[in-house]
């Protein structure tokens, strides 16, 4: 962590922002990653958690340079990370209802990374292709796990589905997992982003949704239904 007391229109102003992205949150880097425009006061307002118009009352310009340097440290750490297979044994969560105390659930990460329930399955496995599509319509298919790097609001939502059920102990509801994903931004960029990756590459199966029955059943009724009428033309052509 940078700490720095910086003199302000109004006195002082205590700013601290973390060196490493041990230290940084997944949400932190999705406000940072949804505003490629941001400026460099805005970036420290994310990371230390001071709002902006505070900061902009800093009297020289010049106090920032220090934490403009760990700014530029952590985009080139985020970089490597996204090749990262370290994947950790288990995550924490602050789980509970609003009116109860919030107490720590440890979760152990399985493994093989599986997607249960179903649910759960077929929206993880949505998100992915979405994501992995538009890469390839944009760049190729040819080596595109190489290149790939999925964006973090979309790590954060298969995320919120693998973990949901087993940290609020709750049955799947898509809605809630929706709201849980504010407990997924809490959780380190350094936990997140290695166990979402790896469902991004590593699970073809999750890649391509496949057609579901229903609509295959439509497809095959539409077929029959062309056919029959092509042969009743045919049949009625004197």
């Amino acid at each position: 962590m940078i700490e720095k007391t910086l003199k302000t229109t109004e006195g002082k102003l205590r700013v601290k922002i973390p060196t490493q992205l041990h230290d940084v949150t997944l949400g932190q880097m999705i406000a940072i990653q949804e505003n490629p425009q941001l400026n460099d006061i805005e970036a420290i307002s994310i990371l230390s958690g001071i709002p902006t118009n505070d900061l902009y009352n800093v009297k020289n310009m010049e106090d920032f340079q220090l934490f403009g340097d760990a700014v530029l440290s952590l985009s080139y750490q985020i970089k490597y990370l996204y090749n990262s297979e370290d994947i950790p044994k288990e995550v924490t969560f602050m789980v509970g209802e609003a009116s109860e105390k919030s107490t720590q659930k440890k979760v152990k990460v399985i493994q093989n990374l599986s997607v249960e329930p179903v649910g759960a399955f077929m929206a993880a496995r949505d998100i992915i292709a979405e994501e992995v599509n538009a890469h390839i319509k944009q760049y190729g298919d040819e080596n595109w796990k190489e290149n790939f790097n999925p964006s973090l609001n979309a790590c954060c939502q298969v995320l919120a589905h693998y973990f949901f059920c087993r940290a609020t102990g709750k049955k799947y509801n898509e809605y809630q997992v929706e709201e849980f994903c504010n407990e997924i931004k809490k959780m380190r960029v350094t936990e997140a982003l290695p166990i979402s990756k790896h469902f991004f590459t590593c699970y073809p199966s999750l890649q391509k949704p496949k057609t579901s029955f229903w609509h295959r059943l439509l497809q095959q009724w539409k077929n029959v239904l062309v056919f029959n009428r092509s042969k009743s033309l045919s049949t009625s052509i004197p």
